[in-house]
């Protein structure tokens, strides 16, 4: 049996860190079928262990430190 992963959807707001409740910016889809979600900082702190039983990560941190095209030259 192949099993293919499908392109996951972008994290919103709604999605949340399965350890604290604070939004999630990390996918993880575990190779036993389920996923997880974290905060970046939970990512971090689990990042070792995740990488030994996940299929796939994504990971969206970067929306972190990025400023939106349609802010302010102030708000840059």
């Amino acid at each position: 049996m192949t099993t293919v992963l499908t392109p996951a959807s972008p994290l919103t707001a709604a999605d949340r860190c399965d350890r604290c409740g604070a939004q999630a910016y990390l996918r993880v889809v575990l190779l036993s079928g389920g996923e997880l979600l974290f905060c970046a900082h939970h990512g971090r702190k689990f990042e070792p262990e995740l990488k030994k039983i996940a299929a796939e990560i994504q990971d969206e941190t970067e929306r972190l430190t990025s400023v939106p095209a349609t802010s302010n030259d102030e708000e840059r």
